[in-house]
């Protein structure tokens, strides 16, 4: 009698358990039901009295096999994170040979032939020890941890596919894509290169008078949110110089002025690590960690919430610190996709601890809040009362803690359900009050969100809302169709694909092209439903709103009207704009990119170039690219030529290397580079390694 398939594929392919006949358990990997097929499929291959069947069921496994393979080496995958942290267990459970592995070492090509600079770590961290400076991993806390949260154990889960396959383009099409790729590269570079020229290890440059500027703690900013850029501009000897660049940078001198430990995190921390998630250099680590030691003695408070505004000074000489009482949602929330990944990378579980108990704290007071779902835009850490205030949006101040609720999700793998449960609480929320339609002159159906007031009017609840638009908010799209796939709401898809088509009617319609900081617009009326979406457009309406916004007479003429709009530069369908400065924003393209992805839309290509197009031409200098002072100053038959279009500023922010031209070059460039099933961008547009399941032990 011949032995059962089970045992038979025990042999044919190695890795599979030889006591369950029902499932296959793959060591350390969870259970796949895959068994009965493959089984059927042996038999199939030893029994078939057809030979043909012999070579089709072998061609099939072999495909299978070569698939797995291929897909699976570039992951990072983790049962137990801090698994010999503790020393209570076998070994490292990253992936070896990926840049999740601390251990792995860049192939041997990455350095040049004269370089010393990764060949002895035990000299690197000798002379690292010799700073002149403060070893914040030293220091005595004042109030140490008493129950370290530990990382969940268990297998990352299958979570929905976020990418959308986009088909091969005809060659012309193709040849235009990467003419634009090619050409966000050229901007990139000489920016990069009057960066490098005129303001190196400085925070910024300034585009206009080439000086250089100090405003992230004198670190180097732009030379550390840039890392990744040049990693996937595939500009490696410029990577190579920039690492040997930051990792001399010195974290143990403690600036003068307060750290901003939300900027510090996102661009510092977030940099360090995509970098060396993206290459594997071991340097990017030891200075990420660098970065996480210092952030961590913020922390050091009796409630351990963190000082967001912190005097790193008087931390150095040990003086006792207690957070604030007033503090932005965005800036106590944004530290989950840093700390968490860096806890898994060194498998020390502080990290974790740190954000994972204001994840705590924000979970299990948001449906208290007096717009349950959301929380306010003001929290007080002190008393970590996060459900005291007014004002609730995802709009500024607020932004990334929401953001990081869907991207924490797909970070751990789903390992932590409560990130999963308060974005769909929040984006019930947001959707149901934050997010209204505008009245515009082409009746386009499109979304804005805006700002809510919550009040009290005897014993109702009032809901006001605030219809100002943002271009920083124009994140939300790229926010919900990430988070719709992720949790297969088609909804959220959709309500996120109107958001980013706001954010292009908004560029669309500016004298130059570009969209401006603020602006209000007339919501469509409350009464108006999915069903009913009409909301045609009435000048008197939009005219009377105008009047409201600007706070003009009652008995303003017609004729005065009409000239004060025409004096605001305010275009029909917009209603204000209190802000019109661009300051070289990445919000709108990051939208555009991430909802290319993820629906494929045929049109994305042309707007985000469009957009790029005008972006370009009205913010070059001889050195780099500037920020806007007005974006509706545009008179190109005016005789005085410095009034024909904006106004530049001598201001460049680190962002416009790290997010905006990044997001550009990625729009152009092919989708499985940086793929949204295998990395998660933080708030800067560093993209980190999504732990996934790993099929590998399948086959070994």
């Amino acid at each position: 009698m011949p032995p059962p398939p089970a045992k038979i594929l025990i042999h044919v392919v190695p890795g599979f358990a030889a006591n369950d006949l029902d499932g296959v358990p793959i060591p350390n990997s969870g259970w796949y039901p895959s068994c009965p097929l493959i089984s059927t499929a042996a038999t199939m291959l030893l029994f078939s009295r057809n030979r043909s069947y012999v070579f089709l069921i072998a061609g099939i496994f072999l495909f299978v096999f070569l698939a797995i393979r291929k897909r699976s080496y570039q992951y990072s995958y983790v049962i137990d994170p801090f698994q010999s942290y503790h020393g209570d267990g076998s070994g490292d459970s990253f992936l070896p040979g990926s840049s999740g592995d601390p251990n792995y070492v860049p192939p041997n090509d990455y350095f040049d032939d004269n370089t010393d600079d990764n060949a002895n770590d035990k000299d690197q961290n000798d002379e690292e020890d010799t700073a002149d400076g403060i070893e914040w991993s030293k220091l005595k806390p004042n109030y140490p941890v008493q129950d370290m949260r530990q990382f969940p154990k268990g297998s990352p889960q299958w979570l929905p596919k976020v990418q959308k396959f986009i088909e091969t383009e005809p060659a012309a099409e193709r040849q235009v894509r990467l003419e634009r790729r090619d050409a966000v590269k050229k901007v990139f570079q000489r920016c990069w290169n009057s960066y490098r020229k005129h303001a190196w290890m400085s925070d910024e440059i300034m585009p206009i008078s080439g000086g250089k500027r100090d405003v992230f703690g004198g670190w180097g900013a732009t030379l550390v949110d840039s890392l990744d850029t040049l990693w996937i501009m595939d500009l490696k000897d410029e990577f190579k110089e920039a690492v040997k660049a930051a990792s001399k940078i010195d974290f143990s001198k403690a600036p003068g002025d307060k750290v901003n430990v939300f900027e510090t995190n996102i661009r510092y921390l977030g940099g360090f690590l995509a970098a060396y998630d993206l290459s594997g250099d071991r340097r990017l680590l030891r200075k990420a960690t660098e970065v996480g030691e210092m952030l961590y003695v913020a922390f050091d408070t009796p409630n351990r919430m963190p000082m967001t505004r912190w005097d790193a000074v008087d931390a150095s000489k040990n003086k006792p610190q207690e957070a604030d009482e007033s503090v932005l949602l965005a800036e106590i929330g944004t530290f989950a996709l840093e700390f968490t990944r860096l806890s898994l990378l060194t498998k020390d579980p502080k990290w974790f601890d740190a954000a994972h108990r204001i994840t705590e704290l924000l979970h299990k007071q948001q449906d208290t809040t007096r717009f349950p779902g959301m929380w306010p835009v003001i929290v007080n850490a002190r008393t970590t009362e996060f459900n005291l205030h007014n004002d609730f949006t995802i709009g500024a101040m607020a932004d990334s803690w929401y953001e990081y609720l869907p991207k924490a999700h797909a970070l751990v793998g789903g390992l932590l359900p409560q990130y999963r449960e308060m974005y769909e609480k929040a984006m019930e929320a947001v959707i149901k009050r934050n997010v209204f339609r505008p009245m515009l002159p082409d009746n386009a159906d499109v979304l804005v969100s805006g700002l809510v007031s919550v009040s009290r009017s005897g014993d109702d609840t009032v809901y006001s809302l605030k219809p100002e638009g943002q271009h920083l908010v124009c994140f939300a799209g790229g926010m919900l169709a990430l988070g719709g796939k992720l949790v297969e709401n088609q909804t959220h898809v959709s309500v996120g694909e109107k958001l980013m088509d706001g954010c292009i009617w908004t560029y669309s319609h500016m004298p130059v092209g570009i969209m401006p900081e603020t602006f209000t617009m007339l919501p469509c009326p409350l009464t108006i439903s999915p069903e009913k979406p009409e909301c045609t457009f009435s000048e008197t309406k939009w005219k009377d709103a105008i009047k409201r916004q600007l706070e003009a007479p009652d008995d303003i003429s017609p004729e005065e009207l009409n000239s004060l709009i025409a004096e605001k530069h305010i275009s029909k369908g917009f209603t204000s704009l209190p802000d019109t400065r661009y300051i070289l924003r990445p919000e709108a393209i990051e939208s555009v990119f991430i909802l290319y992805r993820t629906t494929g839309r045929k049109d994305l290509p042309e707007k985000a170039w469009k957009m790029f197009e005008a972006i370009e031409k009205n913010t070059k200098t001889e050195l780099a690219n500037a920020a806007l002072s007005d974006i509706t100053r545009y008179d190109p038959e005016n005789e005085d030529e410095s009034k024909r279009y904006p106004e530049k500023t001598d201001s460049m922010e680190s962002f416009w290397l790290g997010e905006t031209l990044k997001y550009f070059y990625l729009m152009f460039s092919e989708p499985d580079l940086i793929s949204l099933d295998e990395w998660v961008f933080n708030t800067e547009a560093h993209p980190l390694r999504r732990l996934v399941p790993d099929l590998k032990g399948l086959f070994d």
